[in-house]
């Protein structure tokens, strides 16, 4: 749990209920880290990537998780989304989202 839930300024994703309704999972790591591992089923699209695919994601018409390594690049992409009209959030590292899909 973040300082924001803590505090009660930000309300508090239920990632599993969302992924359960048919959320999408884009790792927003480069090529190369995405094939070093990656979480089953997600798919890749590099940060620099992210604004020229808009019209492809928005086309899925679904729910997105963006992950990373750390939560920073997929704070970005999230934002990036949202921005774009696509209802997204950020999941953080990508090796932590299973804790958060149970």
């Amino acid at each position: 749990m973040g300082l924001l839930e803590l505090l009660g300024l930000k309300p508090k994703v239920n990632f599993k209920e969302i992924y359960d309704n048919g959320a999408i999972i884009i790792d927003v790591r480069t090529q190369g880290e995405y094939k070093q591992g990656n979480y089953k089923g997600s798919q890749n699209i590099p940060l620099d990537q992210i604004s020229k695919k808009i019209n492809e994601i928005k086309s899925k018409n679904k729910v997105v998780f963006a992950v990373c390594k750390s939560g920073m690049r997929s704070g970005q992409a999230t934002s990036i989304l949202k921005q774009n009209g696509i209802e997204a959030h950020n999941a953080g590292p990508w090796t932590s989202l299973n804790s958060k899909l149970k």
